[in-house]
Order: C-alpha cells, then sequence, then structure tokens
C-alpha cells in the first residue's frame, strides 16, 4: 500500500539526521577531550599540564577545547550543569512528609559517598594537591545557590525569594562545603542542619 509522505518530508528527515550525526559528534569530540585531560592531569598532576598537550592527545586544537570547555578547572568538573538538577531536584522532588532539611542532608551524604567511587576519588586526590582547583570547586559548589533558591521561591508561593530564604540556602550549602572537607561528614552535616533547623522553624515561610 502506497503511504503519501507529506510535504516537505524528506527534507525534515535529511535535516534530524544530519542534527543527529552533529550532536553524536560533538559528543563524541567532548568525551574524547575528557578522556586525553583526565589521563594527562593524573600522570603528571593539573598544574603541570597545559591546554595544548590536552589538545595534542586529543587530536584537536586548543580553540576546540575552550569551545567545550571555557577554562582548564572546568575540565574536571563537567558534570555541574547535572549537579545543577540533581540537588534541586532533590528537594523539589522529595518525599512527602520529607522536609527541606531532610532531603538535602540524603543527597549530601550521597554526593560525598558518589566521590569516594573511582575516578572520583582520583579526582578529589588532585584537587587536595591543586588549591585552584578547591577555589574552582567552592565556586561551582555555591552556584547552586540559584538554582535552590528558584525551587523553594516557587514552593513558597512566592515570585521573589525573603531573606529568610536566601539565608537558609547560603548556610545550607555551607554544610557541605564544611563536611567534605571533615573526616566524619554524617556528623558535620546533622549538627550544622540541626542548628540551622532551629532558626528555620521560627519562619512563616509555607515550606517545611
Amino acid at each position: 500500500m502506497y503511504v503519501r509522505r507529506p510535504a516537505g518530508y524528506h527534507e525534515l528527515v535529511g535535516d534530524e539526521l544530519t542534527l543527529g550525526r552533529r550532536e553524536r559528534k560533538k559528543a563524541a569530540t567532548r568525551e574524547t577531550i575528557l578522556d586525553a585531560a583526565l589521563t594527562l592531569f593524573f600522570e603528571r598532576g593539573f598544574d603541570a599540564v597545559t591546554v595544548r598537550q590536552i589538545a595534542d592527545k586529543a587530536d584537536v586544537t586548543a580553540k576546540t577545547v575552550f569551545a567545550y570547555f571555557p577554562q582548564k578547572e572546568a575540565l574536571l568538573f563537567s558534570d555541574e550543569d547535572d549537579r545543577h538538577e540533581r540537588i534541586a531536584a532533590a528537594v523539589r522532588d522529595r518525599a512527602p512528609g520529607t522536609t527541606v532539611s531532610q532531603a538535602l542532608k540524603t543527597h549530601y551524604l550521597a554526593e560525598i559517598a558518589a566521590m569516594q567511587s573511582e575516578p572520583q576519588r582520583r579526582v578529589l586526590a588532585l584537587m587536595n594537591d591543586t588549591p585552584s582547583l578547591i577555589d574552582y570547586a567552592e565556586k561551582m559548589w555555591l552556584r547552586h545557590e540559584q538554582s535552590l533558591l528558584k525551587v523553594m521561591t516557587e514552593e513558597s508561593g512566592r515570585d521573589d525569594p525573603t531573606d529568610a530564604i536566601r539565608f537558609y540556602v547560603r548556610f545550607a550549602l555551607q554544610i557541605q562545603l564544611i563536611a567534605t572537607h571533615d573526616a566524619n561528614p554524617e556528623t558535620t552535616i546533622d549538627d550544622g542542619f540541626r542548628l540551622l533547623d532551629q532558626g528555620w522553624a521560627q519562619q512563616d515561610t509555607g515550606i517545611r
């Protein structure tokens, strides 16, 4: 049975196939650059590796490396966007009856546990030996503030975050930074949120 295709069908399919190939090629190039960077970082140390060396190993130009990663530090934190979404989802999609603090505590502990697996363990060791990476990681983590502010403001039914929500988010993010460097992160996280919740409970925010 002959089925008449709509006008422009072949052009549309061709465009979609081209787009699909282009996106796959970009993803493959990105992974190649990441693999090259991690191999060199683990072999020589972060500061001893240049972007030019990474580009040569990945068989691309330095300009191509910067097109995917704005600075060298970003090569070790390529999942930044995913982390933004995960922390927002931890609050937004928490189970009924679960407070924001409980949801964040669970999320924080899961993130810290994940850092003990390979290759994250080696990345963490590399960070501890490189002050610029620690500084970059902390600044990157604090950029989650906007994601959390958006979720909590929407939940409160407001158009803009209150000072209470801003303070809560800022302090909650600091708890994770402190816990990451402690020998017993679970105790640190518990202590941090217990102190934070004592003040949060006094606020009429509509969020629990």
